[in-house]
């Protein structure tokens, strides 16, 4: 695999770092990195839950 030059690099690492539920999809064509996506899914806690846990 071909070298990672520090700007695709920077990029995965940061996108890696800022998720926290979620998917980082690296694409790669003859051997290069072409394309980085990240997917982030927002997670709420259900209203049920809260109102569980404030009884409790």
């Amino acid at each position: 695999m071909a070298a990672l030059d520090q700007e695709r690099t920077r990029v995965i690492l940061e996108a890696l770092k800022n998720i926290e539920y979620g998917s980082v999809t690296i694409t790669i064509h003859d051997g290069a990195v072409t394309q980085i996506d990240k997917t982030e899914k927002n997670r709420f806690e259900s209203r049920r839950n809260t109102i569980k846990s404030q009884r409790a």
